[in-house]
C-alpha cells in the first residue's frame, strides 16, 4: 500500500520541478512559490554551490568551477551533443533488450506482428532522428559575411522598431535586420533564433527547418514509444489475468481505487523497467511537445525567439512611455482646471467621496510585424530560405 503513495509523491515533485523550471518566470506565477523555486533552480543553487566550494576547498576550486562554467556556457563545446547521443543510444538499447520480447502482444499487433520488421523500423526511426540532428548541428545557420551582407540587407528590410540599421561592432559589417551576432559562435547569423547547446550551433535562417523537424520527429517518437509500452503493459495484465486473480482469488474490490494499488505494485515488481521507460518517454514528449508548439507558432507567424524577446522589451518600454505621457497630460489638465476653478466654492465632500477618480487613458501598443506575410508564405520561407532562392543572388543593397 505504500507504493502508490511513493509514486504519487514522486510524480508530484517531478511535475513541480519541471513546471517551476520551465514556467516559473511566467507573469501568472509572479510572487508565488513557483517563481521562488525557479529562481533557486536557475540562480540560487549555483550561487550556493560556489559558496560551498569556496568554503570547503578554497578560492582555487571556485575559480576551477567558474572556468568549467565558462567552457560549458560561453564557448562552443560538444558536451550536450555527446549527452544526446548517449541518451538515444542507451534508451534504444534498453527498449530493445527489455520490451521487444513482448512484441507482438495482446494489444500490440498490425505492423508489430513481425518482430524482425519492428526492429528494422525502429532502426530507421532512430537514423532519421540522428540525420536531423547532424543536419541541424553541422549545417550553416546562415552566416552573414562581407560577401553576402548586401543581399541579406536587401532581403530583410528594417522595421525601425526593433531593428534599425547599424554596424556590428565585432564583424565590422552592416548588421541586416533580423540578424544577431552570437557571442558563443562569434559570427553574425541571419534570421537569428537562438544558440542551441544541444546542437552546438546557432539556429538561424538556413537550419531552422532542420531544427523544427528534429523537434517534431523526436516528439512523435517519444509519444509513440510511451503509447506502445503502455499497450505492452496493458496486454501483460490481460494475458496473465492479473485483475481476475486479484478480484476472484484475493477478494479485492473490482474498482479503480481498490485495484490500483495492487496492480501498480505488481507492475513495479515485474515490469519496473517498462514503467520507468514509459514515464521517461512521457516526460520527454511533454517537454518536446511544448517546444514544438512554440517553434511551430514562431514559424507560422514568421517570428524568431530573439525577436519575441525584442518585442516584449519594446512593448514594455512603449507602455511605460505612453503611461508617462498620459499622466503628464492628466497633470496638466488638473492644474489648468484648478486654476480656472480657483474662485468657485469647493465641491461637497460627500460628492467627492462618491465620484470615481478618472484614470488617464493609455494608448494601447500594437505589435506590427512587417515580416509576417501569412501562414503559407511564412512556412515556405522556413522550408526554402530566402538565401537559397535564385532571386537572392541578384539582390543588391540600395
Amino acid at each position: 500500500m505504500e507504493v502508490p503513495w511513493l509514486l504519487l509523491v514522486h510524480g508530484s515533485v517531478t511535475a513541480l520541478v519541471v513546471v517551476s523550471f520551465l514556467c516559473g518566470q511566467w507573469p501568472i506565477f509572479e510572487g508565488t512559490f513557483i517563481q521562488s523555486i525557479n529562481n533557486f533552480l536557475t540562480f540560487g543553487a549555483y550561487y550556493y554551490l560556489l559558496r560551498l566550494v569556496q568554503a570547503v576547498c578554497g578560492t582555487g576550486a571556485r575559480d576551477l568551477v567558474l572556468g568549467v562554467e565558462r567552457y560549458c556556457c560561453d564557448r562552443p563545446n560538444p558536451i550536450l551533443q555527446v549527452f544526446y547521443v548517449a541518451i538515444i543510444g542507451v534508451t534504444y538499447l534498453i527498449i530493445v533488450q527489455t520490451s521487444f520480447e513482448y512484441i507482438p502482444g495482446y494489444y500490440v499487433s498490425g505492423l508489430h506482428s513481425e518482430r524482425l520488421l519492428c526492429r528494422y523500423l525502429s532502426v530507421v526511426a532512430v537514423l532519421i532522428g540522428a540525420t536531423l540532428f547532424v543536419l541541424t548541428s553541422f549545417s550553416d545557420p546562415g552566416t552573414v559575411t562581407a560577401e553576402n551582407v548586401s543581399q541579406y540587407v536587401s532581403s530583410y528590410p528594417y522595421d525601425n522598431l526593433i531593428f534599425v540599421e547599424k554596424e556590428c561592432s565585432t564583424c565590422k559589417i552592416t548588421r541586416p535586420a533580423r540578424a544577431k551576432h552570437c557571442r558563443i559562435c562569434d559570427k553574425c547569423v541571419a534570421r537569428f533564433d537562438h544558440h542551441c547547446g544541444w546542437m552546438n550551433n546557432c539556429i538561424g535562417e538556413k537550419n531552422i527547418r532542420y531544427f523544427v523537424a528534429f523537434l517534431v520527429w523526436h516528439f512523435l517518437i517519444c509519444v509513440y514509444g510511451a503509447v506502445v509500452i503502455g499497450f505492452i503493459l496493458a496486454g501483460e495484465l490481460k494475458e496473465r489475468k492479473v485483475i481476475y486473480i486479484l478480484t476472484v482469488y484475493y477478494g479485492i474490490e473490482n474498482s479503480f481505487s481498490g485495484l490500483f494499488p495492487h496492480v501498480a505494485q505488481w507492475l513495479l515488481a515485474v515490469h519496473n523497467t517498462q514503467i520507468l521507460l514509459s514515464v521517461f518517454l512521457a516526460i520527454l514528449a511533454l517537454l518536446l511537445g511544448g517546444f514544438c508548439t512554440y517553434h511551430l507558432h514562431l514559424c507560422l507567424s514568421n517570428t524568431t525567439t530573439n525577436e519575441t524577446f525584442k518585442w516584449q522589451d519594446y512593448i514594455m518600454w512603449m507602455k511605460k512611455e505612453n503611461e508617462a505621457k498620459a499622466n503628464t497630460a492628466a497633470l496638466k489638465s488638473s492644474i489648468g482646471s484648478n486654476n480656472s476653478n480657483a474662485h468657485k466654492p469647493p465641491p461637497s465632500k460627500w460628492r467627492a467621496f462618491f465620484v470615481r477618480s478618472q484614470t488617464p487613458s493609455v494608448e494601447p501598443v500594437v505589435k506590427n510585424n512587417i515580416y509576417d506575410r501569412g501562414m503559407i508564405r511564412n512556412l515556405c520561407e522556413v522550408v526554402v530560405p530566402l538565401s537559397e532562392r535564385k532571386s537572392f543572388a541578384r539582390r543588391k543593397s540600395d
